[in-house]
């Protein structure tokens, strides 16, 4: 075989693994019982590959007695369908209402599966799904490979507001939060103490590319005051009482870290370059992708504090 006819079969070979996957991806859900009525479908503390076809973030689902709600619908249209199927294994209840907690693909590219009943949202997370949703789905496509063949964006379709929703034997308190994104939506179930929530993370480094962190720490706060009985996390197993206490004060460190790391080298007048490669508190071990998320938050995060720090710099006196 020729060098170019071998280089050519070594380019197709990631197309042709990406392809045995196909429409045909099995994610392999295994719905886990939480607490009364309330289940957890988790994903890995892992980042996006062929391999888990984009299942990365936590779905979760309340079997109400007056209809199933569910939280967060997972990376693709595959992944939705086999959720949907999945509840339809464990009760003869209909799904009759979803919430996005907010607009990243692991949480809501698999609306498509649940296009007949509503799918909730806060206005923020909508505007941002119209925007950049088909954004979104194209690049989980380039990152995952055919496990997202059929998914296309299906931005929420009803906005909600902080406040109460009752159905059935369940009260469920919305909070409108921000700070992970520009909309954060959190869900606490008043009956069973049971947070549902995307912008925390157990065992896996916080992602920043869209993060406000100070409206981040305020929302982190405000959840802790709930002081929860069980908390589902964005990514990362559910915990509860003082480990979900516990949680939530690490995710609270590792962003007043991350901050205070970067106000600190901006104002010394480091460069990125300089910024990648630093040592990293070994408090923060435990957490998965440390290195890698640390090193997007540099790319993301930290232009945007250098900025601050100039500009205060050359403020008038």
């Amino acid at each position: 075989m020729s060098v170019w006819r071998a280089c050519v079969f070594a380019l197709l070979l990631p197309a042709c693994a990406a392809a045995a996957h196909g429409a045909d991806f099995d994610y392999r859900l295994q719905p886990r019982a939480l607490t009364t009525d309330t289940w957890v479908v988790e994903g890995a503390t892992a980042d996006f590959s062929p391999a888990n076809g984009g299942d990365i973030a936590n779905s979760a689902f309340i079997v109400t007695g007056a209809g199933v709600v569910v939280i967060d619908t997972g990376p693709s249209r595959a992944y939705g369908e086999q959720l949907r199927a999945a509840i339809a294994r464990i009760t003869a209840e209909p799904v009759v209402a979803v919430y996005n907690t907010h607009h990243h693909p692991d949480h809501m590219l698999g609306n498509q599966a649940f296009a007949d009943v509503p799918v909730y949202a806060l206005p923020g997370t909508r505007a941002a799904a119209d925007e950049v949703g088909a954004t979104l789905a194209g690049n989980l496509y380039r990152l995952v490979g055919t496990a997202m063949r059929g998914t296309e964006a299906y931005p929420p379709s009803a906005s909600v507001a902080a406040g109460e929703s009752v159905l059935g034997r369940h009260r469920l308190r919305l909070l409108a939060l921000r700070g992970h994104t520009a909309a954060d939506l959190a869900l606490f179930d008043v009956d069973t103490g049971t947070l549902f929530t995307g912008l925390v993370f157990n065992r896996r480094t916080p992602a920043t590319p869209d993060a406000d962190p100070a409206a981040w720490r305020a929302s982190l706060l405000e959840l802790q005051a709930l002081a929860p009985r069980w908390l589902v996390p964005a990514a990362g197993p559910p915990v509860a009482d003082a480990q979900a206490q516990a949680v939530l004060a690490h995710d609270l460190d590792y962003l007043d870290w991350l901050v205070g790391h970067f106000e600190a080298a901006a104002a010394r007048g480091a460069d990125m370059a300089e910024l990648l490669d630093a040592p990293l508190p070994e408090r923060f071990a435990d957490l998965a992708l440390l290195r890698a998320e640390y090193r997007r938050s540099v790319s993301h995060l930290y232009p945007r504090i250098e900025r601050a720090a100039l500009a205060r710099t050359r403020a008038p006196e």
